[in-house]
């Protein structure tokens, strides 16, 4: 059903005259992996139809008009149809990205939006609902749910200065704004960037960010749907996933605009040369390219435009551009690119659209002269009128007069605007702000590091194609302890990529008197980056360069073809130059993380043709020469060695931490990071991955096999030893073994496991076996880990396992190298584990135990604590119990780690008495 409209008072009015005036026109949504398939198309009217049926379902939740509704979804299709229901109904959408693997920081988010917008509506999957950590009160509905057989007949009508969109910054979790946008202000942005764009119902735009950013939501879905023009959407890690693929869709969609930050062109512009592997590109077709959310590196840009001229992109094709949630994004737009930007570092942001006006100001808002620097403010009807339910924000927010606050630090040159900082605490890498009190707050956690005396600021060395970060803190080890300095440094750089996904470009152990403070006692940070750039800290930069080749083992210059490929591979993964990676030097020493052995596996089949470099062989071999020299071997002629080196440097007693039920040690690679020069860290791994080994046919033989494993290591005590999940069990029996033979056992740890497993290994069939597997490496998500053993049970194991490896991502399979045969032969082998754990039962005891528990696959963490854990003082003379974050499955995940290998290490440092 549709309903012909003569005017445009409301955004909802732009959907239904898109339905009505270009009904051949719509959307095109390309899912990820999907390169020889076309994109599933959905025309105006079907999204008309489809959001009409699902305001049925939202108005079956009782809401009312102006409610508000958080949207958590990730797939295009699920979250614009969600959205134009809304909007039909009058209800207020509010986009939100999901915070996975960080349950507590998600649960203050949540928990802060529930409280700032009135508790409102949140609709996820069904799939993602149950990752939503617990928040009292929260009001969850799956999409699934909401999808009515008749759709609503009867729309809202809203009034221009209604909210339409309220969309939340990026501000700290717990801290963050609602920004409130009327249709009003959305109508008159798309009426103003369409005076740069000129978009038709001809166009067709392409976006890959996610909605949550307000460009891709306004930008890229709104104005080429006020145009009429088609929608090309791809999800994210399609683009960065593979850099090129951003170029490719546009050659095969037809693409004429989209929009990217900076730094895609940045990873674009060195693999030139790759664009056509897959077959010719043609980017004639596109008009224009804008690029915002982080400066333009003229460099960058020039380089992008020169490289991919031979396909048929235009000079001036790319558009820097200016904009904000507050001025419904892109709001200042530069289409003289590159030729008004020569001789200087960034592009100037051009000119603002119609109906908006700009000034340069100082701290008293009074108009700057032409060319000089101050604060940017904005008036025009596309500013939004202020923060949801926070008047004191809102307030800050504008001057007397009314003008906005945009808190970049900026300049006017003949009515171009050029930005030259930020007055704001923060960081932006690839595009993404990071706060810096957010990565202080989590660096002042770390053992060494001094409370108060951490700086996180942003840097750019000239050509950059981003920010980069600069840490700056005060250690407290020992004067002249290099290996302990050399340890911090370690777990500061190995805290930011995990929780953050990125590296800090330097960092700087400084003494307190370097920290310039307020007489408050804020650390001033603009300062001490302009301290930075002047070239204050070289002494320091130097030395620490020193330290970490020292540390490194010097530096050894690689020999052959495939070392120097390899140094070239470790070099672009770590941001450094290539002639300073040693062919001894660690992989891991360098940085290097569970995520970025997929990375180097995929580099190596590219660049050296070796396909099936396995992770274990990254692990045992992690320098360039051993990984060089273990690429000719065959797999097959190596025997099995449970011993997996992870950390070998520090004096003090090692540890040897024994797999959890899947056999596999990767799980401890990041834990290990932080054992840098403190003791040395052996993960036991199971046998039979290798071709040629045979699975354990008892669990006596794996306990035997790896009590003269750890001792062909060490010989004697005092020893150490551990196990997660299911190895809890095998370490308690190793232990047993090793003080029955004389030897003094100092330490025995269980990571959330208690002593009686077979009850729990009698649950787990082989399907679950299987299903618990697949979760483990991402192939499916916790519901599908919970729902299919049900669905599947009735199917033989090879349908089965085939259902797994049908509906698991492409991309991960292809990081995992993993096919349906790898995939039947792990599943096997963690079916066999299971088995041996089915035959288990506890019996004696040992001198002490250390059990660190985290919250359990079900049930709370008190009753996990008294009614399982507990028991193990029926086998141990001493039992002491350590509360540790996280759930079972994430206590040692990225957001955690950090956490629980201070808690772990003060354990070790009690228990061998080793501790300094």
């Amino acid at each position: 059903m549709t309903m012909a409209i003569s005017s445009t008072r409301t955004i909802a009015d732009l959907l239904l005259l898109a339905a009505e005036d270009h009904p051949e026109s719509g959307l095109l949504y390309h899912l990820a992996g999907a390169d020889g398939e076309d994109a599933r198309p959905q025309r105006y009217p079907e999204l008309v139809e489809e959001a009409r049926r699902v305001l049925t379902g939202l108005r079956g939740k009782g809401l009312e008009p102006q409610d508000k509704v958080v949207l958590l979804l990730e797939r295009p299709q699920e979250f614009l149809t969600a959205f134009w229901a809304c909007l039909l109904g009058g209800f207020v959408p509010v986009p939100m990205a999901p915070l996975g693997g960080d349950p507590e920081r998600w649960a203050a988010q949540l928990s802060h939006v529930d409280a700032l917008l009135d508790r409102p509506l949140v609709v996820t999957t069904e799939s993602l609902a149950t990752e939503l950590p617990r928040v009292e009160g929260l009001a969850v509905t799956p999409l699934e749910g909401l999808h009515a057989t008749e759709p609503a007949a009867l729309l809202h009508e809203a009034a221009p200065e209604d909210t339409a969109l309220l969309v939340l910054t990026s501000g700290s979790t717990g801290n963050s704004k609602a920004v409130r946008l009327t249709h009003a202000n959305l109508l008159a942005s798309m009426a103003g960037k369409n005076g740069h764009h000129r978009l038709t119902s001809a166009d067709v735009s392409f976006n890959w960010v996610s909605f949550d950013h307000v460009a891709a939501l306004l930008e890229c879905h709104l104005l080429p749907l006020y145009a009429g023009a088609t929608q090309l959407h791809v999800e994210a890690p399609v683009v960065l996933g593979e850099p090129l693929e951003f170029l490719r869709l546009i050659s095969r969609y037809g693409v004429t605009m989209t929009f990217t930050p900076n730094f895609l062109l940045g990873l674009m512009n060195p693999v030139a040369d790759r664009l056509t592997e897959k077959g010719p590109v043609d980017l004639s077709r596109l008009r224009h390219i804008i690029s915002g959310g982080e400066a333009v590196v003229r460099a960058t840009g020039e380089t992008f435009l020169e490289r991919f001229a031979p396909y048929g992109l235009s000079p001036d094709a790319l558009w820097p551009a200016f904009g904000m949630t507050e001025t419904c994004a892109g709001s200042v737009y530069s289409r003289e690119f590159p030729a008004s930007d020569q001789g200087q570092e960034f592009a100037n942001l051009g000119r603002p659209v119609e109906g908006l006006r700009i000034r340069i100001v100082d701290e008293h808002d009074n108009e700057v002269a032409e060319g000089a620097t101050g604060e940017l403010q904005l008036t025009g009807p596309m500013i939004t009128h202020g923060y949801y339910n926070n008047e004191q924000a809102t307030q800050d927010a504008f001057t007397a007069d009314g003008w906005f606050r945009s808190g970049d630090l900026g300049r006017l040159d003949d009515g171009r605007l050029t930005l030259v900082g930020r007055s704001k605490d923060s960081i932006i890498v690839n595009g993404v702000n990071y706060f810096s009190h957010e990565i202080e707050s989590v660096l002042e956690q770390l053992d060494d590091v001094a409370r108060s005396y951490v700086a996180a600021f942003p840097t750019r060395a000239p050509g950059s194609d981003t920010e980069q970060l600069v840490v700056a803190f005060h250690p407290e080890t020992p004067e002249g302890d290099e290996l302990g300095l050399y340890r911090v440094l370690s777990a500061v750089r190995a805290s930011v990529v995990m929780h953050w996904g990125f590296r800090p470009s330097l960092i700087l152990p400084l003494p307190k008197d370097a920290f310039p403070k307020t007489s408050l006692g804020k650390i001033q940070r603009s300062l001490m980056r302009k301290r930075l750039e002047a070239g204050a800290y070289e002494g320091v930069v130097t030395a620490v360069d020193d330290l970490v080749l020292r540390r490194l083992g010097g530096h050894t210059p690689p020999e052959g073809e495939t070392e120097r490929i390899l140094a070239g591979i470790y070099a672009e993964m770590f941001d450094t130059a290539p002639e300073k990676i040693s062919a001894t030097a660690n992989f891991f020493d360098l940085g290097g993380t569970s995520l970025d052995i997929l990375r180097l596996r995929s580099l190596v089949a590219q660049r050296l043709g070796a396909d099936n470099l396995q992770i274990i062989t990254v692990l045992t071999a992690p320098t360039v020469r051993l990984l060089a020299a273990h690429l000719g071997e065959d797999a097959a002629e190596r025997p099995y060695d449970p011993i997996v080196p992870m950390q070998v440097t520090g004096d003090r007693t090692p540890l040897f931490c024994v797999h959890p039920g899947v056999g596999e040690v990767l799980v401890f690679v990041n834990l290990a990071k932080y054992f840098v020069g403190d003791r040395p860290f052996y993960a036991l791994r199971a046998r039979g991955f290798n071709p040629g080994e045979t699975p354990f046919e008892s669990f006596d033989e794996m306990v035997s096999t790896y009590v003269r494993a750890i001792r062909a290591k060490q010989p004697h005590g005092p020893y150490a030893v551990a196990g997660y999940s299911y190895g809890g069990a095998v370490a308690f029996e190793i232990a047993k073994v090793l003080e029955e033979q004389g030897e003094r056992v100092d330490f025995v740890g269980s990571f959330n496991l208690p002593p009686h497993i077979k009850y729990r290994m009698d649950e787990l069939d082989f399907v679950e076996t299987a299903a618990n597997l697949a979760f483990f490496l991402a192939l499916i998500d916790k519901k599908q880990s919970l729902d299919l053993p049900g669905k599947l049970r009735h199917l033989s194991r090879s349908e089965q396992l085939a259902h797994f490896i049908d509906i698991a991502p492409r991309a991960r399979l292809e990081e995992l190298d993993l096919t349906l045969e790898k995939f039947t032969a792990w599943a096997e082998l963690a079916d066999g584990l299971t088995d041996l754990g089915r035959t288990y039962a506890p019996g004696g005891r040992v001198r002490t135990m250390s059990v660190f528990y985290a919250v359990p696959l079900r049930g709370t963490k008190q009753d996990w604590l008294d009614n399982e854990l507990s028991r193990w003082r029926e086998h141990s003379d001493e039992v002491r119990f350590l509360d540790v974050p996280g759930e079972h499955y994430t206590l040692m995940g990225p957001q955690h780690v950090a956490s629980f290998q201070s808690i772990l290490r003060r354990e070790l440092d009690r228990a061998l008495g080793d501790g300094t």
